[in-house]
């Protein structure tokens, strides 16, 4: 009875997840959300779309994990001055985080290669 709880996160399935969260809708949707099952549940069943198997918990997991390397990082960084960790994806979730516009070509972001490599997602978020 494995629910894949502990089942690691593939950079292809962890690019899923950001580019559904940066989807403008799911962005309101989870500011100021603090009963947010619904909006996860709506996240995995986009993921099952793209042909990822993660259910809204894992979901959810994910994305406050995702939240709190990147607030953590921030922190350490500002502390010290000068990065001296990264972590994955700190652009895409710099991104989101910063509410700077995504678009499909460049996320928003010069910086962000996001899509490089991958299909391009972008018109499922209009």
């Amino acid at each position: 009875n494995d629910t894949g709880a502990g089942k690691h996160w593939s950079d292809n399935e962890v690019r899923a997840l950001i580019n559904i969260w940066s989807d403008e809708k799911i962005q309101q949707m989870l500011e100021g959300a603090t009963r947010n099952k619904e909006i996860f549940e709506e996240i995995a069943r986009r993921l099952m779309k793209r042909g990822i198997d993660r259910d809204w918990k894992q979901c959810r997991t994910k994305y406050k994990n995702l939240k709190y390397e990147y607030r953590a990082l921030q922190k350490e960084n500002e502390h010290l001055g000068n990065p001296r960790r990264k972590m994955r994806f700190y652009d895409e979730v710099d991104c989101i985080l910063r509410r700077q516009p995504l678009g499909p070509s460049s996320w928003g972001c010069e910086s962000s290669s996001l899509l490089s490599g991958t299909e391009n997602f972008s018109d499922e978020i209009k």
